[in-house]
């Protein structure tokens, strides 16, 4: 790299990595310039967590090199990245709860003697780093006690302990509420006046278009372009991360709507409280709300989680009070979590098994088990959701994370549910991926089951749902039918605000 580039901090250089099966990176090559937020955007599986991974030195690539500030790197080490200014934000946060703020921010980080720690400079340290964010947090208390916004600038924090050249950020939003998010956009502006470089990675469009100086596109593992964002459109984003034109973003239905299936009355528990509302036959219900509203807290209630303290459920009009899961799924009711990977599937246990274990009980009589009736299962589903993989034998946790939402899917549909709840169903899925899982629901929509969504995507509420109910720490603020829709009045409502 010569004198003429010094305004690129990153280079990537024909970077390649295989997996069994797979080539994760073919032969990619892009630059990022200094102080600029740089989006990295492709579908689940494009190779950004792989392109990641490479960059902080958690994996070596087969071929190519990357530049650091004019200096090559055939691969890097963790430590070494770090040395060099490169700091990753992963969605799963690193934080030690257990820990202080300030342990936290100098965690692996000697600061005074050599067998003492100067904790006083820390903490002086830690709240000059919040000081330059315009944050206030205070150094002393324990991780596991702040809000999730409040973690993820610890994690920000540490990064800036050390000499940050380069940020890393792995869908920082997907967790947030919306004021939750504004103040995280402020943080990266500071950061960017101080010559920090952003690699910005997210799934929601309008923030890429909002933050982003320049982008760079993969897809299945190649990279496709990198473009100043000035002059680009969401459209021509779109047809480079998936490769073709698509039509609509939410499909439409025609399905007619029958009589009420799940009805909640008076319900409290949970930290929810007095909540009534209907479900109806072929419906999709949108549960609105602020992070916090209690959308989450109402669903596991209702699939029986946790117990609620008054009212009632009734299930086709007889009335029922699931004390555990198993209960709900053998009545026919599924619950997709919106954490995935801690909930929704069994990361470390084949795709195969973990579609037919909810139905295992149904296809098993004493100690013999319809392994044939099993396998239809398993094979009707895979082929149903076009689940991405070499085999139906291969680790879940080695899928990306729309194939994950997928098998999530599957696992709940293997059994004849009447009613599904959805949690953040496209959280940390592609846009391509979002299209399959929006068919997926207008199809069980068709089939007459019925669907609780919740979603903090307002686009997806408003073009998915034929009513939406609104929540407001933990009751319900307001009722909309699909004709009064609004983005402004559903927000007015989540803010508690009544009309």
């Amino acid at each position: 790299m010569d004198n003429q580039h010094n305004d690129t901090i990153l280079k990537i250089e024909g970077v390649t990595k295989v997996y069994p099966g797979v080539c994760a990176l073919n032969d990619v090559s892009f630059e990022v310039k200094k102080g600029q937020v740089h989006a990295l955007m492709g579908e689940n599986g494009a190779g950004k967590s792989t392109l990641i991974k490479v960059i902080s030195g958690a994996i070596h690539p087969e071929k190519g090199s990357i530049w650091i500030d004019g200096k090559s790197y055939e691969h890097l080490t963790p430590a070494r990245a770090m040395e060099l200014g490169i700091g990753v934000i992963y969605q799963e946060f690193n934080n030690v709860p257990s820990l202080s703020v300030t342990q936290n921010v100098f965690l692996g980080k000697r600061v005074g003697g050599r067998f003492m720690f100067d904790l006083k400079e820390m903490r002086r340290r830690t709240k000059e780093i919040f000081e330059s964010l315009g944050v206030s947090i205070p150094v002393d208390a324990m991780v596991g006690n702040l809000s999730v916004a409040q973690q993820q600038i610890v994690e920000i924090a540490r990064a800036l302990s050390q000499n940050i050249k380069v940020l890393i950020m792995d869908e920082p939003s997907a967790t947030l509420a919306i004021a939750e998010v504004r103040r995280l956009f402020d943080i990266i502006l500071k950061l960017k006046k101080q010559g920090v470089t952003i690699i910005y990675i997210s799934h929601r469009m309008e923030e890429v278009f909002e933050l982003a100086d320049s982008i760079t596109i993969l897809r299945d593992g190649c990279h496709v372009k990198t473009c100043p964002m000035e002059g680009m459109t969401r459209k021509e984003i779109i047809r480079a991360m998936v490769g073709r034109e698509l039509v609509e973003d939410y499909p439409s239905r025609s399905t007619q709507i029958g009589p009420p299936v799940l009805e909640v009355e008076h319900l409290t528990g949970n930290g929810d409280t007095d909540i009534s509302l209907t479900l109806h036959k072929g419906e999709v219900l949108g549960l609105a709300g602020l992070v916090g509203a209690g959308r989450t807290e109402l669903a596991k209630v209702i699939y029986g989680v946790t117990h609620k303290e008054s009212g009632t459920i009734k299930l086709k009009g007889e009335p029922v009070d699931f004390r555990a899961p198993r209960d709900a799924l053998n009545a026919g009711v599924g619950y997709i979590s919106e954490n995935r990977k801690t909930e929704g599937v069994f990361l470390d246990f084949p795709i195969s098994w973990n579609i037919t274990i909810s139905a295992l009980r149904r296809y098993s009589k004493l100690s013999f088990t319809n392994k044939a009736a099993l396998e239809n299962v398993m094979k009707s589903m895979s082929d149903r959701f076009r689940i991405k993989a070499p085999t139906m034998e291969q680790l879940v946790r080695n899928l990306s994370g729309g194939n994950q939402q997928k098998v999530a899917l599957a696992k709940v549909l293997a059994l004849d549910t009447d009613v599904v709840i959805f949690d953040e169903p496209t959280r940390g899925i592609d846009v391509g991926v979002k299209q399959e899982i929006y068919q997926i629901i207008n199809e069980m929509v068709e089939r007459g089951i019925s669907i609780i969504m919740i979603s903090s995507e307002m686009e997806e509420l408003i073009g998915m749902s034929d009513r939406i109910v609104v929540l407001h720490e933990g009751r319900i603020t307001g009722e909309l039918e699909k004709k009064d829709f609004d983005q402004q009045k559903i927000l007015e409502y989540a803010s508690g605000i009544q009309h």
